[in-house]
């Protein structure tokens, strides 16, 4: 049986059964029950959730994201600060220490930074619930610390102009032309995962925006969609409609015609050396708007291809970083697409490699839509 742990509870556009059960079982253990309303305004977390302490004043749908954050940057699980089946209580002498932490961490950025977040819990922590307070004796030789300037008498490095390189990406894929003839696309492969399971997987997508990702499970399916406003996931008697943060990923995720027109998503894009990815050497072009976290991606400096990217999802504690790289790149009607994509997040990894795409083929809007809220449980009877 998969294991849900907070690890991988992480609310994005990923087909990832782990992420919407975690986060619904910790809504329903802390939260009371609500009245199904669209319309109202965004509740607050103190409203939506039982004992809000440290965080009241945060929209509710940042409280989850928040929670990852600190598992990801303390490299723990939910229980490690929360009694099971009753987050609500404090119990556990961690759940304390953490609202002090969070106070103290806050209080850092306020009277230092000028209310800027420079200082988060992955700033001492390192992925560790204990932070190490003495420098390591290591054999390993210390990095060098990038180099601030060029030394006198060497050139600055010169890059390419992101325009450039991201014409480079349109032509490597095709061009504008035979991207924008593709309408829509079906894709089946399988999805590994969850410590080397497989499972089979369809990925519907329609220009320009839509797109829905289903994994086949023994007791039924994981969907995770986007209908080109509003995402949703589901897994069989439940329903997450995303948010905000969270649709912002999803929209990236579904744009068919991303190479086209990734330059209009950001206002300013620049240019720096990129790692090596899979042996090969890469540019990397940041996109940057203000009020946003930024867009990292990752461009082979020979075939131009798309090889990574990294996007954020901010949170009242920190940024909850999301890594796809991209592989296996291969021609269809004219237009080369991977084959193979791995999403990474911290503690949390999952595979799709796909083995057969279908392009313009008839895909009904109704696919994207979300299905209906399932009814509430039935209360128990009185004795």
């Amino acid at each position: 049986m998969i294991a849900y742990r907070s690890k991988c509870c992480w609310f994005t556009c990923a087909v990832s059964l782990l992420v919407f059960l975690a986060a619904e079982k910790a809504r329903a253990q802390s939260a009371p029950p609500r009245a199904a309303d669209s319309a109202v305004a965004p509740k607050l977390a103190e409203q939506e959730y039982k004992n809000i302490q440290a965080l009241k004043g945060i929209p509710a749908d940042q409280l989850i994201p928040a929670m990852q954050f600190i598992a990801a940057a303390l490299g723990v699980e939910c229980e490690h600060c929360h009694v099971a089946h009753a987050f609500e209580k404090d119990d556990k002498k961690a759940k304390v220490t953490a609202r002090k932490m969070i106070a103290m961490m806050m209080a850092i950025n306020k009277d230092n930074f000028e209310g800027h977040r420079e200082v988060t819990c992955y700033s001492c922590h390192r992925g560790a619930a204990d932070p190490v307070a003495t420098p390591i004796i290591t054999a390993e030789p210390p990095k060098p610390e990038p180099a601030e300037a060029s030394k006198p008498g060497e050139s600055k490095p010169v890059f390419p102009v992101p325009d450039q390189l991201l014409d480079k990406y349109l032509a490597a894929i095709g061009g504008a032309d035979a991207l924008q003839r593709v309408t829509s696309r079906l894709q089946k492969g399988t999805l590994t995962a969850f410590g080397g399971q497989h499972f089979p997987v369809d990925v519907f997508s329609k220009a320009p925006d839509k797109r829905l990702s289903v994994m086949h499970l023994s007791n039924g399916d994981s969907v995770t969609a986007f209908d080109g406003r509003h995402g949703w996931l589901s897994v069989p008697g439940r329903v997450h409609r995303m948010s905000a943060s969270e649709n912002a990923a999803a929209r990236i995720d579904a744009d068919l015609y991303f190479p086209v027109r990734v330059r209009t998503l950001y206002e300013k894009f620049s240019v720096d050396a990129g790692e090596k990815i899979d042996g090969h050497d890469t540019y990397l072009v940041v996109g940057r708007s203000e009020g946003q976290p930024p867009l990292r991606l990752y461009f082979d400096k020979e075939s131009g291809l798309l090889l990574r990217l990294a996007r954020y999802a901010e949170t009242p504690l920190g940024r909850n970083p999301t890594q796809i790289d991209y592989g296996d790149y291969r021609d269809s009607n004219g237009v080369k697409i991977p084959f193979r994509w791995t999403l990474s997040r911290p503690g949390n990894q999952f595979t799709i490699q796909i083995d057969q795409v279908q392009q313009n083929v008839p895909v009904d809007d109704a696919k994207f839509a979300p299905p209906p809220e399932p009814p509430p449980a039935a209360k128990p009877s009185s004795p």
